[in-house]
């Protein structure tokens, strides 16, 4: 970008130690493309390049380079890495997962052949392995399982 005196405009002002951290990492064999291509972008907005050009070169959008630009403002190169993603937590730990294993093997109930996937996760309910719990939850935790049933 050009302004009226005929400048380019300095989208981001790294420091030298940031700069040279940049300049480091973008020679590094061992780093992720999408933070190749962030310290990549920097560097070139640090240098006065236009966000469209820098778009052009990393093929990224110009809405990307600006958000990375907003982002180092507001983060400093803490905007090279992605932010914790949301999820849902992992529910059922390995040792819920043993013991919900150890009832599957047991024996059935009194009145009952075998376990059902549903009688499964009433009782392991019961037992407090866990608060709650789906039959298909129950399943794919023992699908996991190596079984000697055949």
């Amino acid at each position: 970008m050009v302004d009226n005196a005929g400048m380019k405009k300095q989208h981001v002002q790294l420091t030298a130690t940031e700069r040279d951290y940049l300049k480091e990492l973008s020679s590094g064999k061992t780093v992720a493309v999408r933070v190749l291509k962030r310290a990549l972008a920097l560097l070139a907005l640090d240098q006065g390049e236009t966000l469209e050009a820098v778009a052009r070169h990393q093929q990224l959008t110009n809405d990307t380079v600006a958000h990375l630009r907003n982002r180092y403002k507001q983060q400093g190169l803490a905007c090279l890495h992605d932010a914790p993603r949301a999820g849902r937590p992992v529910a059922i730990d390995g040792t819920q997962r043993a013991q919900i294993t150890a009832l599957a093997c047991s024996d059935a109930p009194p009145g009952y052949s075998q376990w059902s996937l549903r009688l499964l996760a009433d009782r392991i309910v019961e037992l407090g392995y866990c608060e709650t719990i789906s039959y298909t939850q129950v399943r794919q935790i023992l699908k996991k399982m190596p079984s000697s049933h055949t």
